[in-house]
């Protein structure tokens, strides 16, 4: 008999993604299954989904729900609790719980809880980056003002990517030490960035993220500012990159002002900004401006398709195709672009919408690759544009996971795609290049290259 059945564990909290894959594996005994913290949006998913009970109606936003739907709920509650047992043990056994010495502290709990733990962080003259997302706007400008206050960096909310003194953190890629500093309101922006430099040589003193609200009128660029101040403090720092979607007005006044008083060399790319500013209008410029790749591409009938993990990535993709004079729509929609019903769709997959519930597509491709596979059906498309992300944190095979879906279609549409990485990342640039060659893939040497690539194979037809 198929039951409904929920669990709620007080006072219990473990990392969504971890949850996830308990939810997986809870699916492998054949029921329905969703593990979430107990906050009145999750508790509203789930209730849409059909798994909430009365018992999973009474928690609260610090218990987590165990939600279990089949013929085999009571088998896959006890699951679930053998699973979660083991991952704390195991948690508890590899990572320490204070590290002497330490100047940094990362913050990844539910938003409600994370600025009680960003201001404890600060106030024992830590830096904090704050991993987490939803936290209340004022709570963001507050712990800002006071880490400035403090002379320290308040790196967030919703911070996923930080480069601190060589050290990767969060979604980051191995690489070299150098001279470039990096500001940016982007995870994947400062990937990109980093690994270009990489593969030219050069290397990155410090990749400071800020959150992708510290340039809206109301935080103002308050920590974007302070770590220009920092960044030009810093002896190992010779060169300074900002990267941004674009800023409020007011904001991008005040980080040009900062910008002309530097010491240093600052290049600054806000993405998508009004082209009389005269910003990088690409983060590949930011590297090797007027570099250009040579591929003879065949011209294809249709209309390109963007599934992407990165939300800059997508943007700069729009932004490459607009200037090519094609017509361009998008769920992260740039100044300019078209409406829906543009002949050429970009989704970034990574936004809120598609991940609300689900991983993000750097973590686990499954997502990205449902779309692929409708996209690849669909013969209104010519070009499929792709990013691919690697890195500490992502997955450890995307490419292979591409090839795998690619092999189970005759015809193609023409594929291309880049990949954000270095040889020194876990899944190996140069690997990942090639599995994605061997699948029929043309692949760009920048995430901006690809996008050119698909234009000019789309444009006068």
């Amino acid at each position: 008999m198929i039951s409904l059945k929920n669990q709620v564990r007080r006072g219990f909290y473990a990392d969504s993604v971890a949850l996830m894959r308990i939810a997986r594996e809870l699916q492998n005994v054949g029921v329905e299954a969703s593990l979430m913290i107990g906050t009145p949006s999750n508790k509203a998913l789930l209730k849409e989904s059909g798994l909430l009970s009365k018992a999973g109606e009474r928690a609260r936003p610090d218990d987590l729900i165990i939600a279990v739907r089949g013929r085999k709920s009571e088998e896959a509650l006890g699951l679930a609790e053998k699973l979660l047992l083991s991952g704390v043990k195991s948690n508890e056994s590899e990572i320490p719980q204070t590290i002497p010495h330490a100047n940094l502290a990362l913050i990844s709990v539910p938003g409600k809880f994370a600025a009680a733990e960003a201001r404890r962080a600060l106030e024992r003259g830590l830096n904090v980056m704050v991993f987490s997302d939803n936290v209340p706007l004022a709570d963001e400008v507050a712990l800002k003002d006071y880490a400035i206050g403090r002379g320290l960096l308040m790196m967030g909310p919703d911070c996923g990517t930080a480069l601190i003194a060589g050290v990767p953190i969060a979604f980051a890629n191995a690489v070299p030490r150098g001279d470039v500093g990096i500001i940016s309101a982007s995870g994947t922006g400062l990937q990109e960035v980093s690994c270009l430099l990489a593969r030219l040589g050069r290397g990155v003193s410090h990749g400071i993220g800020v959150g992708g609200r510290d340039l809206s009128r109301e935080v103002g660029g308050r920590m974007t500012l302070a770590a220009m101040d920092a960044l030009e403090a810093d002896a190992a720092t010779k060169r300074i990159i900002v990267i941004s979607k674009p800023p409020a007005p007011s904001v991008t006044k005040k980080i040009m002002e900062r910008a002309k008083r530097l010491r240093k060399p600052v290049t600054l790319c806000l993405l998508g900004s009004d082209r009389k500013f005269g910003f990088a209008r690409t983060l590949e410029e930011v590297v090797q401006k007027g570099r250009k790749e040579k591929f003879s591409l065949r011209k294809v009938k249709g209309s390109i398709a963007g599934l992407f993990c990165g939300g800059t990535l997508c943007v700069e993709a729009q932004i490459v195709l607009m200037d090519h004079g094609l017509k361009v729509s998008s769920n992260v929609p740039v100044p300019g672009a078209s409406a829906s019903g543009a002949p050429h769709r970009l989704l970034d997959l990574g936004a809120d919408e598609y991940t609300r519930g689900h991983p993000h597509p750097m973590i686990e491709p499954e997502l990205r690759n449902a779309h692929l596979e409708r996209t690849l059906r669909d013969k209104g498309v010519g070009v499929v544009l792709l990013d691919l992300v690697i890195g500490y944190g992502a997955h450890a095979d995307p490419a292979g996971l591409i090839a795998k879906v690619l092999r189970g279609f005759r015809n193609l549409p023409l594929i291309i795609s880049s990949v954000t990485g270095t040889e020194e990342d876990p899944q190996v640039y140069s690997r990942q290049v090639r599995t994605l060659k061997r699948a029929g893939v043309v692949v760009a040497g920048s995430n901006a290259a690809a996008a050119r690539l698909a234009a000019s194979a789309v444009a006068g037809r």
